[in-house]
């Protein structure tokens, strides 16, 4: 007979999250527009969701998929650039990671939402086969609301998931170009 393995202690989102974390917009940051390049902001959101993620499951995590990436604004020459992320939901091996950065103007004025994003995390064993992560407790009514929103995006994921594999085997790939 198997023992069930003994299930991890639920943790607060507090415990992993970061709480505004900034980086400064310099010139070599800015594409011709004089804004500041999408993927700068996407590696420094990913970076940032793998701390929190690693944090949570106390070791090293992968970035499984990113959903959902709303660029709202832009930001500019002069920004500075405000990263929150946290735990939405976590379930066996895997989480959703909410990331939302606003745009500042130097002088502490004019902050703005430019982006939020949610990114699954999968967390691995030494020899990278995923493994168990503890679950989330939500403790405010806002945590709650993301914690039953990321349900909802995890159950689309999955059902798109399914769709493409139907649809991927009820006819041949295309020839390649």
């Amino acid at each position: 007979m198997s023992e069930k393995p003994e299930a991890l202690p639920a943790r607060p989102v507090s415990y992993a999250a970061i709480r505004e974390q900034v980086y400064m917009v310099f010139p070599n940051d800015l594409n011709a527009n004089d804004t500041v390049f999408g993927g700068l902001i996407m590696g420094l959101m990913d970076r940032y969701a793998a701390v929190v993620a690693d944090r949570h499951a106390a070791g090293v995590c992968v970035t499984a998929s990113v959903d959902a990436v709303h660029f709202i604004a832009p930001a500019r020459r002069g920004d500075v650039l405000i990263f929150n992320a946290s735990v939405n939901r976590a379930w066996h091996t895997s989480m959703e990671i909410g990331v939302k950065v606003d745009a500042q103007t130097q002088d502490g004025g004019n902050r703005r939402h430019i982006l939020s994003a949610y990114m699954t995390f999968v967390a691995v064993d030494g020899d990278g086969k995923p493994r168990a992560v503890p679950p989330i407790e939500p403790e405010t009514e806002r945590e709650r609301y993301r914690y039953e929103e990321a349900q909802l995006r995890r159950e689309m994921r999955l059902a798109h998931s399914e769709a493409l594999k139907q649809l991927r085997g009820a006819r041949p790939p295309p020839p390649p170009e």
